[in-house]
């Protein structure tokens, strides 16, 4: 009985790790390191989805990023056409703000969406740094998921450990 649970255990975790592999970032979501100050803190899983996903998702990325412009809130034709401008232009301002130095970023754009993942000193730093994104130009809004420290369970879905 041990043998067929641990062959079931082994069974489920390969299956899991060829589907992770499998995931591609077919939309080419900017996904971006910012800062790297404090250690251990845990990379969250890049943006990926497996190719179901992917035909399940299109539809629904195509109606929200054109509702964008027809509702007169985006000049640009899709909501996502802005995010490869924003995203190099977030990295741009934290790093360059000096206030989040001492912090272990990462940035995701997602039709106009900053999502901020990572680890800073405090809540007060957090709460600074998700109203700096807000003052981006064309930010519609800014998702924080920051951890004060590494001790905390992270508020994003964490990157499988690099394989050696």
């Amino acid at each position: 009985m041990k043998r067929v649970m641990l062959i079931a255990g082994l069974a489920t975790a390969f299956c899991a790790a060829a589907v992770a592999q499998d995931k591609k970032n077919f939309f080419q979501d900017p996904f971006l390191r910012v800062t790297s100050a404090i250690p251990n803190c845990p990379m969250p899983e890049p943006p990926g989805m497996t190719e179901q996903e992917l035909r399940e998702a299109a539809h629904v990325r195509a109606q929200a990023g054109v509702s964008c412009h027809t509702s007169g809130r985006c000049r640009l034709a899709n909501s996502y056409l802005y995010d490869k401008e924003i995203a190099p232009r977030m990295v741009q301002f934290i790093q360059r703000d000096g206030h989040y130095d001492d912090t272990s970023l990462w940035v995701l754009v997602e039709r106009r969406y900053v999502y901020l993942k990572g680890c800073v000193k405090s809540p007060e730093q957090s709460a600074a740094l998700e109203r700096a994104a807000g003052t981006v130009d064309d930010v519609m809004g800014v998702v924080n998921e920051l951890s004060v420290g590494t001790q905390e369970k992270p508020r994003y879905a964490v990157a499988p450990p690099a394989k050696k």
